[in-house]
Parts: structure tokens; sequence; C-alpha cells
């Protein structure tokens, strides 16, 4: 797992943080990436981002020199390694990958989500859950990976986001993704701006959903000239 942990500072009550949320189709380290990232942070000053579809070079640290971050990987070569990413400016007291237990149909590979923890003051951290859901495979087989996330997140006193590409592209697997919500408590972010969200066969794919914060906004962004998803942005208060 590739991390840069470098910042040391906890979140802090009543402060407000935003939340870029992106499919990034593998263009992280392209040049017209890096540019539109800059561009998007400057209107949407972000804490954290959590990138899906991430590629990273195995040995350069140059494409996020201000971040800390981990990445879980799905994929990984010689030279480069796949997966979902998160970033963030503030600290990381602990990372967790996970792979679903299913290789996805088409392309024989897993997919990734990660768990991060981030400190609160006082004794309590925000958990963010980074989530490229598996694609490709019956929805019951999305049902049990969705069940499987379920059961780790019952345990987690504190402030909650959950947040990626659901790929929820019928009507039982957006009935599957509603039901986890439910049984974690999680509310979803509805966005501005909703028509800028990718959809298939009409569902939209990309959600935030949070628990135990204040939504201020939230808005989907339209960029379409970099990767065949948009960014969804949402800023919280605790």
């Amino acid at each position: 797992m590739p991390k840069r942990l470098i910042h040391q500072q906890s979140i802090i009550r009543g402060e407000e943080f935003g939340v870029l949320c992106w499919n990034t189709q593998k263009l992280t380290q392209t040049a017209a990436f890096q540019m539109e990232l800059a561009r998007l942070l400057q209107q949407y000053p972000s804490l954290f981002l959590l990138l899906q579809e991430a590629k990273l070079n195995v040995n350069s640290n140059t494409h996020f020199p201000s971040w800390s971050y981990a990445i879980a990987p799905n994929m990984q070569t010689k030279r480069s390694v796949f997966g979902v990413l998160t970033a963030s400016q503030a600290a990381f007291t602990d990372v967790q990958p996970r792979l679903t237990r299913k290789r996805e149909g088409m392309i024989a590979t897993f997919k990734s989500h990660m768990l991060s923890y981030h400190p609160l003051e006082g004794d309590q951290s925000l958990l963010m859950v980074n989530v490229h859901a598996i694609n490709f495979v019956s929805a019951n087989y999305f049902l049990r990976e969705m069940e499987l996330l379920k059961f780790e997140l019952l345990d987690h006193n504190g402030p909650l986001i959950v947040a990626g590409d659901f790929n929820v592209w019928s009507r039982q697997r957006r009935h599957y993704l509603q039901a986890f919500c439910d049984s974690v408590g999680l509310r979803q972010a509805y966005m501005n701006d909703p028509q800028h969200i990718k959809t298939y066969r009409q569902h939209p794919l990309d959600f935030i959903f949070y628990r135990d914060l204040w939504l201020k906004e939230a808005t989907a962004i339209d960029t379409s000239t970099v990767s065949d998803h948009n960014p969804i942005y949402a800023r919280f208060a605790l």
C-alpha cells in the first residue's frame, strides 16, 4: 500500500472542510488532470481528495507533493499502481485497504476500497471510506460486498463519510445501496447541478454519503474534458 503521511494536525471542531470525490479514469499523472485539479481546488477548497481509478508512479511523489495520501491498489505493474487514493491536509491515524472478495467478470480484477481515520479534537476520529464498488458481477455479489463494509462501519462511533463510484447502474443495485446507507445511518449529499453526475442507464454512479456532520454545500462539477466521470464536491462542518 503506497502511502506518504506527512501531516500531524487534527480536524478542528466548528471549522468547515471540503471533500472532492472523482473517478479519474487512470489520468491522475497527466498534465490535463493536474491542471484541472489545481483549478478545481482554487474554486472548491478541499481538505480531502477521494479519487477512484487513480494511477501513481511507484517511485515518485511528484503529483501530490503537499498532501498526505494512501492508495489501496487493485492493480500494479513495475512502474505504476492503480486503485482508490485518499489524500488529505489533515493527519491519518490509521489506513485500512480492502479488496473485494470476488474478481470482476470481464477483466478479472478485484476492486478496492479504503478506510482512513483522521483525528478530531478529543478522542473521536473522522472515518473516511473511499469506494470503487465491484462491477460486471451479479447484484448479489455487490450486496455481499456492501454487507461486509456495513459490519466494519457499525463499530465506528463518530463522524463518517462514505463516497466514491458505486456502480449502481440498476434498480436492484440502487436498492441495495440505499439499504446499506439506512443500516449505517448515512444521509446522501444531494448535488446542485446533478445533471453533471456520471450516469449509466440513467442511474447516477457517484455519491457522497455522511453521518454526524452538517452539510453546507454539495455540487457536481462539469469537467468532462478530463475524465469520463465528473468530480462531485461537498462541504461539511463538524
